[in-house]
């Protein structure tokens, strides 16, 4: 695909995907489509090994946007960018098509990697904002990533991960769809996790309640039975 191509492309990708847009000059402004049209560039002079001046223009838009994308990345089409500040792209991140970030996002390594060290997402993920994703594995189509995760093992497809470290919910034979930029509603373990332990520690105040109330009154009746003995004992002895 030629440049122009690409612009149009970019063009496409953000006036679909974010609702805030109202006219098609604003897509010049969105730091998604200058940091795209310069890590293009970048990409293409990396592969053919003029590796500072890729760097070079993508240090450059860095500083511009925001967003750090090496570009020794391998990126699809339709990637979008949602406002984008504190985006790191790693240098061997692959990224399928139609992929989302949100701003905060890392695609980074553990440090202890050599090779492929980076992640690989693949179509249609989303990955909401805040949220690191660390280590060279793979990130299932269509699957969504909650915002301030941190993941560092393999989704399968059509998941949803959420916490700290990430944990996956299954959405067996539910896809999520391209159009889909919900990152808020999403199924949340550890506060289900923490609502069981609120409702089991209520049943066993209430359990425990009932055992008071239950000692207090086998006590009261047993204190009745010793008076009635005890005045049964009197009586006798006076007869």
């Amino acid at each position: 695909m030629g440049f122009i191509g690409r612009i149009k492309e970019e063009f496409q990708v953000i006036q679909e995907r974010d609702p805030a847009i109202k006219t098609p000059l604003e897509v010049l402004l969105y730091p998604s489509f200058r940091v795209m049209i310069q890590y293009r560039k970048a990409h293409r002079l990396y592969e053919k090994g003029h590796y500072f001046l890729a760097r070079w223009i993508s240090q450059r838009a860095a500083r511009k946007t925001g967003i750090e994308i090496h570009p020794g990345a391998k990126i699809g089409k339709g990637l979008f960018i949602d406002h984008g500040a504190g985006v790191i792209i790693g240098e061997t991140t692959v990224i399928g098509d139609n992929v989302t970030l949100y701003q905060g996002v890392t695609l980074g390594g553990t440090g202890k990697e050599t090779g492929k060290r980076h992640p690989t997402l693949r179509d249609n993920v989303m990955v909401s904002a805040g949220a690191k994703i660390l280590g060279s594995f793979t990130i299932g189509e269509n699957s969504k990533i909650g915002a301030g995760s941190v993941v560092l093992e393999e989704v399968p497809p059509n998941c949803t991960v959420v916490g700290v470290p990430g944990r996956v919910v299954r959405k067996e034979n539910q896809k999520v769809p391209r159009v889909d930029m919900d990152h808020v509603h999403l199924p949340d373990p550890t506060l289900e996790d923490i609502h069981y332990l609120q409702h089991e520690n209520e049943r066993l105040r209430s359990e425990l309640q009932k055992m008071s109330y239950e000692l207090k009154d086998m006590q009261e009746r047993e204190e009745k039975c010793r008076r009635a003995r005890e005045l049964a004992e009197q009586k006798r002895e006076k007869e």
